[in-house]
């Protein structure tokens, strides 16, 4: 399948480019431009350049989401234009995250209060990450190695954002702890997917009404078991909301609206709960 690269213009994805750019079918380069930076433009001539040089297709976007886009927002709009990429070529998206981002991520959502799967974070089957298994340390040495040039995001050492304070502070983890957690990191993601697996099996086909009984089992499998039922209408829940919508689900008389977001919600039957 074709490779869509996501190309920041920063060492790791310019490393991802240079490692990929002689695969057997011929990948392509996708740049987000964002413009939240008044010199993004440059990343975005940058990119190309190294597209042109490697003999490969460019596809490019420049979105213009000024200063006040948040991260979540500019992370959406990024992805969102890359799926269109890879909808376009029938590709697969690839991004050059690696073992540090992983351990970075993990942090990053315990001190969010995350639950179980917060530890696999990272494990979407519709994205590949060919360097996951590199760290920084070997990012930074095949660079030097190939004398690869790159962009610097000054972004990357505002500590106005969490992940920048995040990476500080795990500067000084040892080798040995961070191996520590991306061997609970594959655990998480085997147990992850075998998760998967049984609710696919429990809920074979999309359907909008589901028992209430539902709501009755032990909270975490409830939980579970709500987040696959409305991931399948496309509705993404923080574990807090997952428990106000399962108390929801319990406790309303027949007839009652609960709200998911501005576009869905729940309408709890005597029997069954429809997501609408």
């Amino acid at each position: 399948m074709k490779k869509i690269l996501a190309v920041s213009g920063g060492i790791d994805s310019v490393v991802m480019l240079h490692y990929l750019k002689n695969d057997a079918e011929p990948p392509v380069v996708a740049h987000f431009d964002h413009g939240i930076r008044g010199n993004s433009a440059e990343d975005a001539a940058f990119v190309e350049g190294l597209a042109k040089k490697y003999g490969l297709e460019y596809e490019v976007c420049h979105a213009k989401l000024g200063e006040g886009c948040s991260e979540a927002d500019a992370r959406s709009a990024r992805y969102d234009f890359f799926a269109k990429i890879a909808a376009k070529y029938h590709g697969i998206i690839c991004v050059a995250h690696h073992s540090d981002d992983v351990i970075e991520s993990i942090a990053i959502n315990i001190l969010r209060g995350t639950g179980w799967r917060g530890l696999a974070p990272m494990s979407a089957k519709n994205i590949e990450r060919p360097l996951l298994t590199w760290s920084k340390k070997d990012i930074y040495r095949y660079a030097a190695e190939h004398q690869l040039s790159f962009r610097q995001d000054q972004t990357n050492t505002e500590d106005v954002y969490l992940r920048n304070r995040v990476r500080e502070a795990l500067i000084g983890v040892s080798d040995d702890t961070k191996k520590r957690l991306l061997d609970l990191y594959k655990k998480q993601c085997i147990l992850l997917a075998e998760c998967e697996e049984l609710l696919n099996e429990i809920f074979p086909e999309q359907t909008d009404y589901y028992s209430r009984n539902l709501a009755l089992e032990d909270e975490n499998v409830a939980i579970e078991l709500l987040r696959f039922v409305l991931a399948r209408h496309g509705i993404s829940q923080t574990r807090p909301q997952l428990k106000k919508c399962r108390d929801a689900i319990k406790n309303f008389t027949p007839g009652k609206r609960f709200s998911l977001n501005r576009d869905h919600f729940l309408v709890v039957g005597k029997y069954t709960f429809a997501v609408l």
